[in-house]
C-alpha cells in the first residue's frame, strides 16, 4: 500500500492555508470597517478578499490533481509539486497583500505546479488503462 503520510500532510497544509486566508478576510473587515455582506471596501480590504478568493478557487483545481497525481503517478514528485504548491499560495498572498504587481510569482508557482499534477494524473490514469 501506498503511505499517504506525505500527501495527507500535504493536503492539510493546503487547507491552512486556506484557513489562515478566511480568517485575515474576518480580521480585515473589522480594520477596514467593512460589515457583511460586503465584498468592497479600501484597496487593502479588497486585496485581502481576492487572496482568499483565489486561493479556494485554485483549490478546486488543486487537490484532485494531486491526489490522481499521488496515487497514479509518481508520488514523490507530487509530493514535492503538492509542496511547492503551498509554497506558491504562501507567496502570492504576501505579494499579493502588500501590491497587486507582487502576486506573479506566487501565483506562477503554484499554477505551474498544479498544471504539472494535473498532466502527471492524466498521464498515470492513461498508463493504468493497459
Amino acid at each position: 500500500m501506498t503511505n499517504l503520510a506525505i500527501p495527507a500532510l500535504v493536503t492539510i497544509a493546503a487547507l491552512l492555508v486556506y484557513q489562515v486566508a478566511a480568517l485575515a478576510v474576518g480580521r480585515a473587515r473589522v480594520q477596514y470597517k467593512v460589515k457583511p455582506p460586503a465584498m468592497t471596501g479600501p484597496a487593502e480590504f479588497e486585496r485581502v478578499v481576492r487572496v482568499q478568493q483565489n486561493t479556494l478557487e485554485q483549490l478546486v483545481f488543486f487537490l484532485p490533481s494531486y491526489w490522481l497525481a499521488s496515487l497514479l503517478g509518481r508520488g514523490s514528485v507530487a509530493d514535492v509539486l503538492g509542496i511547492l504548491w503551498v509554497a506558491g499560495r504562501i507567496a502570492y498572498a504576501v505579494g499579493y497583500i502588500q501590491a497587486p504587481e507582487k502576486r506573479g510569482p506566487g501565483f506562477g508557482i503554484a499554477f505551474l505546479s498544479s498544471a504539472a499534477l494535473l498532466v502527471m494524473a492524466l498521464v498515470g490514469a492513461l498508463g493504468a488503462l493497459g
